[in-house]
């Protein structure tokens, strides 16, 4: 019988915190747990795409060639470069995997300086919110930090300087956008993308099933946020 009424009573204090709703909790139970959703969330992503196939294995975020060099693709082929062109997506997957697993400190120090407004921005945000802060406070960083990465992976690909000859005349003439006249560019710009993308799918998981997808604090607030 105790054991009975002691169950119950423990269901029912469960069912009491699941109801629990923002207002419910203080400031800095509402801080600490969406600090903690953030960084379950990006550590998560970054674990997924800094894996080996993480970028070149996943059709969401795989960086393709260029468009400039896509157009050609078939003539490249035809003058028996196609492993070269091959080669070429394989190193730039590679390179965007290995520069991934550099946004860790950089992520987890925007949830540290995150202000006030931006956390009730986040908390009462869309379904990414947090991840467009994080786009916001980390980009610029995130790119000198995967810059020099890309770099030593591509160099070690002979079409990947010719590429960037080719397409720095091309986007002199207006031919090829300045965003695509450097591999380097390009293939930093595409592992942010994917970053960003992969961070925002796990937001989004946390803010519908809280419980499931999230731990500790994080859970309580984000289970509430969407009462």
């Amino acid at each position: 019988m105790l054991r009975t009424l002691a169950l119950a009573a423990a269901l029912t204090l469960s069912s009491q915190a699941l109801a629990l709703s923002l207002g419910d909790l203080t400031n800095q139970e509402a801080t600490t747990g969406l600090k903690d959703g953030l960084m379950q969330s990006a550590s998560k992503a970054v674990a997924q795409l800094g894996a080996s196939g993480g970028f070149l294995d996943n059709a969401k975020v795989k960086i393709p060639l260029p468009d400039s060099i896509r157009r050609v693709e078939s003539g490249l082929r035809l003058m028996g470069m196609g492993k070269q062109a091959d080669e070429l997506v394989v190193s730039m997957n590679r390179a965007a995997e290995m520069a991934v697993k550099e946004a860790t400190p950089v992520l987890t120090n925007a949830v540290k300086q995150m202000s006030v407004q931006d956390a009730k921005g986040i908390l009462t945000g869309g379904d990414t919110a947090a991840t467009e802060y994080f786009r916001r406070a980390t980009s610029g960083e995130l790119t000198q930090k995967f810059m020099p990465i890309v770099k030593q992976a591509t160099a070690k690909v002979q079409l990947a300087e010719q590429y960037n000859q080719l397409a720095g005349q091309a986007s002199s003439l207006g031919l090829v956008s300045k965003d695509d006249a450097d591999i380097n560019s390009y293939v930093t710009r595409k592992a942010l993308d994917g970053l960003f993308l992969v961070i925002g799918e796990q937001e989004k998981s946390i803010r519908k099933d809280p419980v499931g997808s999230a731990s500790g604090m994080a859970s309580k607030v984000f289970g509430a946020i969407g009462k």
